[in-house]
């Protein structure tokens, strides 16, 4: 897709497509994000709330209580047959034997160069059928690129995008919330484990996951109705502080915890090693797309490598600001922000590999002047067990 707009909302920015004036698609929950008096706006041919009650408020609410999220944007491509887990394990760096009905798994597609088509999670609903979560931006993009490499595998790929609802509620009181309401034993999930069962009486699949640094879950649904699921836990959670959130707060939450958004911090352009994710990569589970070029890259040894930063002047680093080293422009912001729970400028960006070292000092350009950057620990946030 291209991206034609950008709206900047309390220090958040949102890449805006338009395709003519093609008409919104709109989320099962849309109605209910208008009766809260969510603030609408078109994310990727998506109408979507971008914020509530305020972005600052909406990611505070996250960090100290809990959340409610539609993420029903997020597309969803079912890989099913007999050869299905050697198909994904050919198309994925991660090793997805060890997906299965318990367990979920955070994964990627990648070219053959090693570089990001997108990142996803991948579910087994039942033997030899899988479950694909993609990125609402790559939902027909991640389709037409797993459909084209299905040539010698005994597997039916499907795009069902539109049978599924998904809702995140994200926060340290979201199991207190979610727990009266699902039959799911909520304690016994681990991180990444999944549940099938009911919330609020509707069927739906449940996993320990999400996209924001903090303990949560997410609510997958086939039901047209999700809107009882989403208007439950509102209500069950009155007492316990939670609140709608938006597109801008969970830009920002998930910046914090250094989770990486497409389009920004990886693309197709950036290998899995540069963008610091070679725990996501299994040389030894066999061959897959992209192998041979992220073991030579390997061998090679990288030439530049994702870092995060902490302004050290006044200002707010956003993306694509040039990044300077001794002068020259060296690369752009990749992700940046006024961060709302460490009250600091922080972001990420690609730099040499000379440079990457905790405490190096660079600039960045912001409005017509160079700000003093230095390099910080990544994840600038992560949460108190």
């Amino acid at each position: 897709m291209i991206k034609i707009g950008l709206i900047i909302q309390n220090n958040s920015d949102f890449l805006l497509t338009r395709e003519g004036r093609k008409k919104m698609k709109k989320t099962r929950l849309n109605l209910n994000h208008k009766k809260l008096n969510g603030k609408m706006v078109e994310f990727f041919d998506w109408e979507m709330p971008v914020e509530y009650a305020g972005i600052v408020k909406e990611h505070l609410a996250v960090r100290q209580k809990a959340g409610l999220f539609d993420v029903s944007h997020m597309g969803e491509i079912k890989v099913q047959g007999p050869q299905a887990l050697d198909y994904i394990q050919y198309l994925t760096p991660n090793n997805a034997a060890h997906v299965n009905t318990e367990r979920a798994q955070y994964s990627a597609l990648i070219t053959p160069e090693g570089t990001f088509v997108d990142d996803m999670l991948i579910y087994l609903l039942e033997e030899n059928k899988y479950l694909l979560v993609v990125n609402a931006a790559n939902e027909d993009k991640d389709f037409k690129w797993v459909s084209s490499h299905t040539k010698g595998f005994d597997v039916n790929v499907e795009n069902i995008s539109d049978k599924y609802s998904q809702i995140a509620i994200q926060g340290p009181k979201a199991l207190e919330i979610l727990k009266p309401l699902t039959d799911v034993s909520l304690e016994e999930l681990k991180a990444f484990q999944v549940a099938f069962g009911s919330v609020a009486g509707v069927e739906a699949m449940v996993s320990r996951t999400g996209y924001t640094g903090e303990d949560g879950f997410e609510v997958y649904t086939k039901s047209n109705k999700p809107g009882k699921i989403w208007d439950t836990l509102l209500e069950q959670g009155k007492n316990a502080g939670i609140q709608p959130i938006g597109l801008g707060a969970r830009d920002t939450l998930r910046l914090e915890a250094c989770l990486m958004l497409y389009g920004n911090d990886i693309d197709n352009t950036t290998s899995l090693l540069e963008a610091g994710m070679r725990w996501l990569v299994k040389f030894k589970k066999g061959d897959f797309l992209g192998r041979e070029a992220l073991l030579t890259q390997k061998k090679e040894g990288l030439k530049r490598r994702l870092i995060g930063f902490e302004l050290q002047e006044r200002g707010i680093a956003r993306s694509h600001y040039p990044v300077y080293i001794k002068g020259e422009k060296i690369s752009e912001v990749t992700s940046g922000t006024l961060s709302p729970y460490l009250k600091k400028s922080i972001g990420l960006a690609y730099l040499p590999i000379g440079y990457t070292e905790i405490g190096t000092e660079f600039e960045i350009g912001i409005r017509g002047r160079r700000v003093k950057t230095r390099v910080v620990p990544i994840p600038f946030y992560k949460r108190n067990y």
